[in-house]
């Protein structure tokens, strides 16, 4: 999870990413974040995130993302 902090802290440092669940519907991420974040997960975790998976519940939150990582993972 420290790794996928990391990342977002990278986009958008000024964010509490411990709390925030509201990234997408606060408009905190835009798509052009999600591209990036998309890229840069596929990179640092080795998981690629499908159409069926960009969804804004799994990225309103830094724990949401993780959990879709995680279940990414565990397909594979």
């Amino acid at each position: 999870m420290d790794e996928l902090i990391a990342i977002l802290k990278d986009i958008h440092p000024d964010v509490d990413y411990a709390t925030a669940t509201n990234l997408i519907d606060g408009k905190i991420l835009d798509s052009f974040d999600i591209i990036s974040l998309v890229s840069e997960i596929a990179d640092k975790f080795d998981v690629v995130i499908s159409a069926e998976y960009m969804v804004p519940e799994n990225f309103n939150s830094a724990q949401a993302l993780w959990d879709l990582i995680q279940k990414l993972e565990d397909e594979e």
